[in-house]
Formats: structure tokens, sequence, C-alpha cells
């Protein structure tokens, strides 16, 4: 079955961010254990297509032709899926917490192709 490659998406700076940042910590508290509640059921509802269930991730360091850098980039943590289509792997991330409760931006989904003359 294809692979898909979910990236959670949010950043220090973002609107949602800055409502967050802004909440009484009580209100935060309260919604970050609803959020990881509704985040469990997501997995136990999708456990079975759960390929690699991922990890946050932290600050980022670039190599490139110029040496290794420390860089910013909006990935705050990702998720291996299984599914038949690009749209039925999407669609497992409709409402999803990370955005809808959590500050996070969006989730992105893309295809994990296959390696080329593999």
């Amino acid at each position: 079955m294809p692979r898909f490659l979910a990236l959670y998406m949010g950043t220090q700076n973002s609107e949602v961010q800055k409502a967050w940042d802004s909440l009484p910590e009580v209100e935060k508290a309260e919604r970050g254990q609803r959020a990881m509640t509704e985040w469990g059921q997501w997995v136990e509802r999708h456990s079975h297509v759960i390929v690699d269930m991922g990890a946050p991730l932290g600050k980022t360091l670039l190599a490139s032709p110029e040496g290794i850098n420390p860089t910013r980039n909006a990935i705050a943590a990702y998720v291996i899926v299984e599914a038949s289509t690009h749209e039925e792997a999407a669609q497992m991330f409709r409402n999803h917490p990370h955005f809808t409760i959590f500050p996070g931006t969006g989730v992105e989904i893309m295809p994990c192709l296959p390696m080329p003359g593999a």
C-alpha cells in the first residue's frame, strides 16, 4: 500500500500561535489536555495504517555547500501513514487536533515515492 509522509506545520510567529500564547495558563493546560486526548483518539482510529508514529521535531541544521548552519522551517512533527490514495491519506487529517485545538497551522501530506532505479 502507498505510504505518505504527513508533516505537522506551525511556527512561533503564526497568528494562531500568538493567540495561543495570549491564553491564560489554565486555559492552555485545559486545551492541551483535550488536544492530547483527541490526538490519542485519532491515533487509535488510524493505528492500522500508521507505519511510523513519528515525533515532534527540534531545531534544524542545514547541511549545504556553504557548510552546516542553523535554519528555520515550519515543520513541527511528522507521521507516516498508508492509504490507497493521496486524497485518502489527506482525509485522515481533516479536523485534526494539531490545528483545531493546538496552534498548528495545518498538516502537509505527500506521497513517499519509490527510489529511482529501484
